[in-house]
């Protein structure tokens, strides 16, 4: 399954923490990239790949500064519009497509994503985080399975932190 990640309204300094969360999450989920939009932050760009290298997987990251061009470009590629949002259908209610670019907001959104989307989902129909919503709805289009390839390796253990070096 192909899935994609558009963060709306990337705000500096305020949202260097949580765009980064959404780029982690959706990176330890399958997903295979992410697009911001609002303000350029080459400092989240560089603290992804650093990740992807140390920790393997092909995810990445970019800028563009028109959320619309990026829903254009994916609606034109056959990608199911995901926005998600505590206004929308329940999550469990998701159809699951083949390829799916799931919209995560900031900032309020504007009412135009919400009609661009083909599904505007909703973890809780309450406040919560964007990074918890991309989490859950990430499981359910593409589960918890995923293998990565990189020079840090975690070993599963009952208690303390193993982190082995591999040979990439």
């Amino acid at each position: 399954m192909e899935i994609h990640i558009l963060r709306l309204s990337h705000r500096l300094p305020r949202d260097e923490r949580i765009s980064t969360h959404v780029a982690l999450v959706a990176r330890a989920f399958g997903a295979d990239g992410m697009t911001y939009t609002g303000q350029h932050d080459s400092g989240l760009e560089d603290s992804i790949k650093r990740i992807c290298n140390n920790w393997g997987g092909k995810f990445s990251v970019s800028y563009e500064k028109s959320f619309k061009k990026v829903i254009t470009s994916y609606k034109k590629k056959g990608f199911e519009i995901i926005h998600l949002t505590m206004y929308g259908i329940p999550v469990q209610k998701m159809k699951k497509p083949e390829k799916a670019l799931i919209i995560v907001g900031s900032e309020q959104v504007p009412s135009e994503v919400y009609r661009l989307a083909d599904q505007n989902l909703s973890v809780t129909g309450q406040p919560h985080s964007e990074v918890a919503a991309l989490a859950i709805a990430l499981e359910r289009l593409n589960g918890m399975d995923h293998e990565f390839k990189g020079k840090l390796q975690v070993l599963p253990s009952k208690s303390g932190k193993h982190v082995i070096k591999t040979s990439m």
